[in-house]
């Protein structure tokens, strides 16, 4: 809904009444049932912040000098839920008239959902790679299995000997059982799983990023790829509209000088990433930092684990994140 109102709102209709009554023809992709459930959901009432807030962005995209500058697009293309058929660095929801790339950034606080293996050992480089796995098993397998056979002998569920053999029907017991959190059986046992797949996995990251370079690293958890894009979303009280630089302009206005990886204690496996970066203009030094949770894809025990990468410092901090004038 949002990706789709902040595209409506380039169009330069005078209100978003006007442009549902209507139904443009300029937003392609969208299928008459879709237009159906839009005029419901705005109809509804609830989701009215969402929606002004989404048309503000798309207005603001229109006027900005960085962006049409008046001037009325002729398509608006949504590309929908879809998993990317190449390798796409930047996460791009919008395009306009064919030139324009825009990423909407309005619920989610994720940066980048990946294999663990593709963002420790392969640094994001490339379409995610063939190999996967179960990264617990393989940063922490005695915990691992310490965790497992606590948990079974707290919960009672009768399941397989190892998580390395657990069915469907297995993980569906597992997570009824575990739907309230952890028994506190199982809390030792749990932190001394959660520290050393958090130092282990440190460990590995900084190990492959020794080997290659920071820099690159860098730019593909900012999500900067090799063509600019505009970054729009935030709340009604702090909107987020930003022209996302390349590779190319970052090295013209900034020099990484440290990237810090370390281990982190939380409720689950965590690695801390902190980027010094040197304004080459200025000669000013900021801080740019976030983290990654390594968590089971579909709750404790529920599937291999993934990497969400969040990004800590607000993105209009971030060098390479400039404000659309």
């Amino acid at each position: 809904m949002t990706e789709l109102a902040t595209g409506l709102g380039m169009l330069g209709d005078d209100s978003l009444e006007a442009v549902f009554a209507r139904r443009p023809p300029e937003m392609t992709s969208v299928a008459p049932e879709l237009w159906d459930r839009l005029d419901q959901a705005y109809a509804g009432g609830a989701l009215e912040d969402q929606f002004q807030l989404a048309w503000a962005n798309g207005r603001a995209f229109l006027e900005a000098r960085d962006g049409l500058r008046g001037r009325h697009p002729l398509s608006v293309e949504w590309k929908g839920s879809h998993r990317a058929p190449g390798d796409e660095v930047a996460p791009i929801d919008l395009r306009i008239d064919h030139v324009y790339l825009v990423s909407c950034k309005y619920a989610s606080k994720i940066m980048i959902n990946t294999s663990p293996f593709h963002l420790f050992e392969h640094l994001l480089r490339g379409a995610q790679g063939t190999r996967s796995g179960d990264w617990y098993a393989e940063m922490a397998p005695r915990e691992y299995e310490e965790l497992y056979s606590a948990t079974l002998r707290a919960t009672g569920v009768s399941a397989a000997d190892s998580p390395a053999q657990l069915d469907a029907r297995d993980r569906a017991a597992l997570a009824t059982a575990l739907a309230g959190g952890w028994p506190e059986a199982v809390q030792d046992a749990r932190r001394a799983f959660v520290r050393v797949v958090a130092e282990q996995t440190a460990s590995r990251w900084r190990h492959h990023v020794g080997r290659a370079s920071a820099e690159p690293l860098l730019w593909r958890l900012l999500r900067m790829g090799s063509a600019p894009y505009f970054l729009l979303g935030g709340t009604l009280d702090s909107p987020l509209r930003l022209r996302v630089a390349t590779p190319w302009d970052w090295r013209q206005s900034f020099r990484l000088r440290r990237f810090v990886i370390e281990a982190s204690s939380s409720a689950q496996p965590s690695v801390t990433w902190q980027a010094a970066i040197e304004d080459r203009h200025r000669g000013e030094l900021c801080q740019v930092a976030g983290h990654v949770e390594v968590r089971w894809s579909h709750g404790r025990f529920g599937g291999n684990p993934e990497a969400k990468v969040y990004l800590d410092t607000p993105h209009r901090l971030v060098p390479g994140y400039f404000a659309l004038s």
